[in-house]
């Protein structure tokens, strides 16, 4: 098995496996031998990975597997192999279509981590914490830049997310409500950064008619910021069968809250949670949204395009519909940064390495019983796999 150098630029900074992942997985499954190709990008040095007794290779063509993150090079790819990575190509994405026509080629076995899941078909392995407790880390920056009550170090200069925590025991947020969206993988890393902060959870009744003077945040699910069209009372399952069916039940918050962690999960034909006009009405209070799903031009209409980790932040401008100074009196801080994992890439790597040697790994090495590897594989001996087949046009 080979781990190889991440090739697209920027270079991501994350590892699928962290050295120490490595050792153990060689005191596990004694009959693998796994290879590092050099990369001075990592978050892990190649140091790090000789170490513990890991080899390092610059040629992977003995390897069987092959590991990495985003996507591998065309160029790069190596003819009958097994890889894994985030491919990006199964919702057709035009800038990876070549890839795709690539992988088919080269009869290589492509296994992409984000349709690897389990029987009830929830996704086994991700980012998805690690983008929500960063987001709502820098939606927290953010706020207190707007009104000047302190300036913490962003996530990517701390060390570790423990330094980043540290950051957040030594600010005071007043009375600040916070309106958080979503019941996911990326809700629950959000939670994580307000449940640092000592944040007082509250009911959405609570939320919406109560007076604090502490800061609060209330979590909403998808039956709670939607409602159906017919008024009829339905669970969160119809919703995700039949979004179309539905209206934003949201805008009562806009008229309460300080800052909006937008972590929910979004389909092009369900309601957006608000709209441009909404914004211009005056009891719209919202001023930092943290958009952590960073859908452009998705649920959140203030998400006109991604922000970096270098710059975070820019402004929506209420009044123009466009991007404006992050901090201006008519203008909502908006924060969508698309990479937020790679601002903790040591920690963001080691939870993910640990999912994949705990959920992914028995049915790579093993018996495939559960059909984990067989769901998530998108190409095999030159072909689309059945579940795949619908991207035949994309890659004629």
């Amino acid at each position: 098995m080979g781990i190889v150098r991440e090739g697209k630029s920027p270079p991501d900074k994350r590892v699928p496996l962290t050295p120490q992942q490595c050792k153990e997985l060689l005191n596990n499954y004694p009959w693998i031998e796994i290879y590092i190709q050099p990369g001075k990008f990592r978050c892990y040095s190649d140091e790090e990975y000789e170490n513990p007794g890991l080899e390092l290779r610059e040629d992977l063509s003995n390897c069987d597997i092959l590991l990495g993150i985003k996507e591998v090079l065309a160029k790069d790819l190596i003819t009958g192999k097994k890889y894994l990575f985030f491919s990006h190509t199964i919702k057709e994405q035009p800038y990876n279509k070549k890839l795709l026509q690539t992988i088919l080629e080269k009869n290589i076995q492509l296994i992409d981590y984000e349709c690897l899941t389990n029987r009830k078909g929830f996704r086994t392995l991700g980012f998805g914490r690690y983008a929500g407790i960063v987001g709502a880390y820098n939606g927290i920056i953010a706020f207190g830049k707007r009104k000047g009550l302190f300036d913490l170090k962003s996530a990517h200069l701390c060390r570790d997310k423990m330094e980043m925590e540290e950051q957040l025991r030594e600010i005071d947020l007043a009375n600040i409500k916070i309106v958080l969206t979503g019941e996911g993988r990326v809700a629950g890393g959000a939670k994580e950064t307000l449940d640092v902060l000592n944040i007082r959870k509250v009911t959405p009744k609570e939320y919406l008619n109560g007076q604090f003077d502490e800061p609060v945040f209330c979590q909403l699910g998808v039956t709670e910021y939607n409602e159906s069209l017919d008024g009829k009372s339905k669970d969160e399952s119809d919703f995700f069968a039949h979004p179309e069916n539905y209206k934003s039940a949201f805008l009562p918050y806009t008229k309460v809250s300080d800052m909006l962690l937008s972590c929910h999960f979004w389909d092009p034909k369900a309601p957006v949670l608000f709209t441009k006009e909404d914004m211009r009405d005056s009891d719209f209070k919202i001023s930092v949204i943290a958009d952590i799903s960073c859908d452009i031009n998705g649920s959140v209409p203030t998400t006109l395009r991604a922000s970096t980790i270098d710059e975070p932040f820019y402004g929506y401008n209420t009044i123009t519909g466009e991007v404006d100074a992050p901090y201006g009196k008519r203008t909502v801080t908006v924060m969508a940064v698309d990479n937020l994992p790679n601002e903790l890439p040591r920690d963001a790597s080691e939870g993910f390495g640990k999912e994949l040697i705990e959920e992914v790994f028995p049915s790579l090495f093993g018996e495939d019983t559960e059909g984990i590897i067989e769901r998530g594989t998108i190409t095999r001996g030159g072909e689309l796999t059945e579940n795949f087949k619908y991207l035949a046009n994309y890659v004629a």
